[in-house]
């Protein structure tokens, strides 16, 4: 437990099957909230989130960083300001039971951002297909390369400063959301870190890596939003 303010952001597009799982899973005397972002879904998925104890937010216009700045948009407008904000996926692949561990270099060695790395913890067998090991291996190349600084993964489970995150001034609103958040960390000099994450496979089918066009569209945005910034 931390007397920190902790809250967790969690997109949501037709992830009906598993977003009360991984509500119901994160360690509540961790977080203070878990706001599950609706992401223009046409199943059970903001009912769900509910009744597993999520606040849920609604978001039609579809992105994963569309849904992620409404997240951020709901916590600036809270009574007591988040000291550190965590983002999380809607699909079951990550263990939100393991929140402590990324959040833990934040707390106990004053880093400003974690990342949860799934090519530092287990993976089991399936739960990334071959074109994202790729895709994150030469992210993150490119990231070392043109920026000095080191990752292993652009994973989605993450923790980072409030303040920090608002000084990013993200604005990505679809695929390139993740890795636009390690760029201009890079760029600003955040004291950034990784923690080994498990990794499992996920609940339904990946909306992204589960299609080529998917596949295309985000290998695409990721390796421009890397040259972007340079």
């Amino acid at each position: 437990m931390t007397d920190k303010h902790i809250v967790v952001i969690i997109p949501a597009f037709d992830e009906e099957n598993s977003v009360g799982k991984v509500v119901k899973e994160i360690p509540k005397n961790w977080v203070k909230e878990i706001i599950v972002v609706n992401n223009n879904s046409n199943d059970q998925t903001a009912k769900n989130a509910r009744d597993a104890g999520a606040i849920v937010l609604d978001e039609p216009r579809q992105g994963y960083g569309f849904a992620c700045l409404k997240g951020i948009e709901h916590l600036k407008n809270l009574e007591t300001e988040p000291d550190i904000v965590v983002f999380l996926d809607a699909d079951y692949s990550d263990y939100p039971e393991e929140l402590p561990l990324v959040v833990a270099p934040i707390l106990e060695d004053d880093y400003d951002m974690v990342i949860g790395s799934r090519a530092l913890g287990k993976k089991e067998r399936g739960s990334m297909t071959p074109q994202q090991v790729f895709g994150n291996w030469l992210a993150t190349t490119l990231i070392r390369w043109f920026y000095k600084v080191r990752f292993t993964d652009l994973g989605p489970f993450r923790a980072i400063k409030y303040q920090k995150l608002l000084n990013l001034g993200m604005c990505d609103q679809t695929y390139g959301w993740t890795v636009e958040m390690q760029v201009k960390a890079a760029k600003q000099q955040l004291q950034s870190t990784e923690v080994a994450v498990n990794y499992k496979r996920r609940i339904g089918k990946s909306k992204v890596s589960g299609t080529i066009k998917g596949t295309i569209l985000a290998g695409y945005k990721i390796i421009t939003t890397i040259f972007k910034y340079r």
